[in-house]
């Protein structure tokens, strides 16, 4: 008999040990990523009485994949449209938590009595939340459609990238001792690149390629390529010297806005559930209770340090984005916790040296320790703001609610503010996607070209090179069109060029640079392909012709891939029977609801549920079996796997959720196979059903059964249809749920 690899023996003991621990868990309602984690401890190999885990290596890939799909649904769940409706949020909170926990940090190292390395390192580590902890608590704790989660996740998104600059900080100062200012510039222009790019061509592809493809696809080839998707963009995060996380999170968010979204969340959720299991089981193996006992001290002052200030500074850094006490509140107990980066900032003061060993373990237990806290933290936000509430002075609270009104009103931008943003957002995306060509062109074009076309002595042809520029250019031109004129709108210009303020400094400037950046690209390909100097002397030869003889066909060429890609990004929203309007949306929103088969109001119809009377609710639409029922009738009936489209606040939605979104009190409910009584019946020459069918003998009615077969002969008729006739002599066999009688039949 062969021998089969350890991952087989490690995965049986992970998944039975954390299936019998959260069984435990959920009996004790409590959250199950604590059963996965204690779970881990039990397997570990600081715990002697239990089998341990041999290839650990292993596991940890397993656990590595468990973050990826965890990262994945969660993109998912929170579209690109979301990110930018509560982006300001998730930077101006992820900022003041970052500057708040640092200081914080560094000095708590210091009275611990660390180097000042150890506190840089220190400071970074409590200043990143665990995205995984959080996400698996509000899945756990069933708070994902919660509207102050998407605050917390934009803020966790904005986090997660002020990581990765961090990273390259850390390294710089681990390396160096000094702080490179030019190198963290370039690696936040380099993000900020990499996004625009993936999330430009993700929306205008993706989604055109699954509409060419759906009527092909079935679930299963669904799964398939969605997942070969979100592990394609972790290759090329991680190509481009980012975490594997975020781009497991961008191709989420980039699917999030195809109508498939609904139904890959669904098909991966089991597979996100087993590998993120995993994961937090690997977590939950180093823990080692020496180093508990020997650094109790340090763990928890530290922790200490990062449920109390990291959730403070997080719930002000929430007000000071403008929400209000209750969504700050709610938001900010969610910040309680370290994880995943600060596990890899650790390993990266370990490589370099630059920090104590301890320390790793340290943190370890800490992220440990908060992990636990995490869900009753959460759990404790509404009863502290309740509480919280009426005890603030009268004057705060009119202050807090003026801040808040202020913060929403100054969406109310001046003509100036509003011309800066749409044209530095051309500039912006316009850019990158010009870049990105450029960049294509320049490492796998050229190169191609060079070596598939050369001259009698074997160098790079001048014709390879001039293919080169001409198709560069081509694909370009309609992005390099968009920079300079794109979102110019002459009459808005030209009353601001009149006015007698300052706009006039501050709009011909920015016209000059449009004009500058869309030269400089074409300028930028012809001196690569060609020569420098001949490129600057052709660029505005070429530019003038193409304007006058193909702007038409440029225009037009532009329209449509603005039009499909506008298409595709549009493409789940306009699922929707409606928009909530603009000024609406702060108080209403839309949301999905799934009709189980143990809601109350499975069977019913619309006008006896009350949705209006009892929840304040209106049911937009009705979804059932890929048709959509648009402002139903009243008589409508409520059947199990129904998608109700409903409209109301936060309040009234979530107080709906809990009875039409029922969970089974048990997964599986035992019932005896034997419910139903089989009978076997002869009939005699006596009975006054010979020579009638089945129908007219009304067997059914009068003996509450069903005939399931009939003996005739020797052959048997199995379920005979109404209109057989009973002869004598037939043996009848049927069931019924009643004890009857035999020898008391008639028949």
């Amino acid at each position: 008999m062969s021998s089969l690899p350890p991952l087989f023996l490690d995965l049986s003991i992970i998944l039975v040990t954390a299936g019998v621990i959260t069984v435990v868990f959920k009996w004790l309602k409590q959250p199950l990523v604590l059963g996965y984690i204690v779970a881990g401890f039990f397997i570990g190999p600081y715990f002697p009485w239990f089998p341990a885990i041999k290839d650990a290596a292993d596991v940890h890939v397993w656990s590595d994949i468990g973050i990826v799909f965890l990262m994945f649904a969660l993109g998912l769940e929170f579209s690109i449209k979301k990110l930018k409706k509560v982006g300001a949020t998730g930077a101006i909170t992820a900022l003041t938590e970052l500057a708040i926990m640092f200081l914080i940090g560094s000095s708590v190292g210091r009275l611990l009595g660390w180097s000042s390395m150890e506190c840089i390192f220190l400071g970074c580590m409590l200043s990143i939340s665990s995205t995984s902890i959080i996400i698996k608590s509000f899945d756990d704790l069933k708070l994902k459609q919660q509207k102050f989660t998407s605050s917390v996740t934009a803020v966790l998104v904005v986090e997660d990238m002020i990581a990765v600059l961090l990273l390259v900080i850390l390294s710089t100062i681990s390396v160096s001792k000094s702080f490179n200012g030019g190198e963290l510039a370039m690696s936040l222009v380099k993000l900020v690149f990499f996004l625009i790019v993936w999330f430009v061509f993700g929306i205008f592809l993706i989604p055109t390629f699954l509409r060419w493809m759906r009527r092909y696809m079935t679930e299963e080839t669904l799964c398939i390529i969605a997942v070969g998707l979100c592990f394609g963009m972790v290759v090329l995060a991680s190509y481009a010297g980012f975490s594997t996380a975020l781009g497991a999170f961008v191709m989420g968010a980039i699917l999030a806005e195809t109508i498939e979204a609904d139904v890959i969340h669904r098909i991966i959720t089991p597979i996100k559930d087993l590998f993120c299991a995993v994961f937090f089981v690997s977590v939950g193996m180093l823990v080692d209770p020496q180093i508990l006992v020997k650094y109790i001290g340090p763990i928890l002052v530290i922790a200490g340090t990062v449920i109390l200030f990291k959730s403070s500074a997080a719930t002000l850094g929430i007000i000071l984005s403008g929400k209000n006490t209750k969504t700050a509140v709610q938001s900010g107990f969610c910040f309680c916790q370290i994880g995943e980066f600060s596990f890899i900032i650790a390993g990266l003061g370990l490589s370099f040296g630059v920090i104590n060993p301890d320390i790793y373990p340290i943190i370890v237990s800490v992220s440990i320790v908060t992990t636990f806290v995490t869900p009753y933290m959460i759990k404790a936000a509404n009863p502290f703001h309740n509480w919280l509430e009426p005890k603030m002075p009268q004057k705060l609270k009119d202050a807090l609610e003026r801040y808040s009104n202020s913060a929403k009103q100054n969406n109310q931008k001046s003509s100036v503010r509003l011309f800066l943003k749409k044209q530095f957002s051309s500039l912006l995306l316009y850019g990158a996607i010009n870049a990105a060509l450029c960049l294509l062109s320049f490492t796998l074009l050229k190169p191609t070209l060079n070596r598939l076309i050369v001259n009698s002595d074997g160098d790079p042809s001048f014709w390879g090179n001039f293919v080169g520029m001409i198709v560069t250019l081509a694909v370009m031109l309609p992005f390099v069109w968009a920079i300079a004129v794109r979102n110019v709108n002459r009459s808005k210009i030209k009353e601001m060029l009149d006015s007698k303020d300052y706009s006039q400094a501050i709009v011909i400037p920015v016209l000059l640079l449009r004009y500058f950046l869309a030269l400089l690209f074409i300028g930028l390909v012809i001196g690569r392909y060609i020569h420098l100097a001949v490129g600057f002397l052709v660029i505005l030869a070429v530019f003038i012709v193409l304007v006058v003889l193909f702007s038409k066909r440029t225009i037009g060429f532009y329209q449509r891939i603005e039009n499909q890609f506008i298409s595709n990004f549009n493409s789940r929203q306009s699922q929707q029977s409606f928009k909530i309007p603009t000024l609406l949306e702060n108080n209403f929103y839309l949301e999905r609801l799934t009709v189980t088969p143990y809601s109350m109001f499975s069977g019913r119809r619309l006008m006896d549920t009350k949705f209006r009377e009892d929840y304040g609710v209106n049911v937009v639409s009705i979804e059932r079996a890929g048709l959509v029922y648009d402002l139903p009738d009243k008589e409508m009936l409520i059947l199990p796997g129904d998608r109700l489209s409903v409209m109301g606040n936060e309040e009234q939605i979530s107080h709906l959720r809990t009875v039409l979104s029922v969970e089974p009190d048990m997964l599986i409910h035992d019932h005896s196979d034997n419910e139903l009584n089989i009978y076997r019946l002869t009939v005699h020459d006596t009975n006054p059903f010979i020579g009638q069918t089945i129908s007219e003998s009304q067997f059914s009615q009068h003996y509450h059964a069903m005939i399931i077969a009939i003996e005739r002969e020797g052959h048997q008729i199995l379920n005979p249809k109404s209109k057989t006739i009973f002869n004598e002599g037939d043996v009848v066999w049927f069931v019924s749920p009643e004890e009857l009688d035999i020898s008391k039949f008639t028949v």
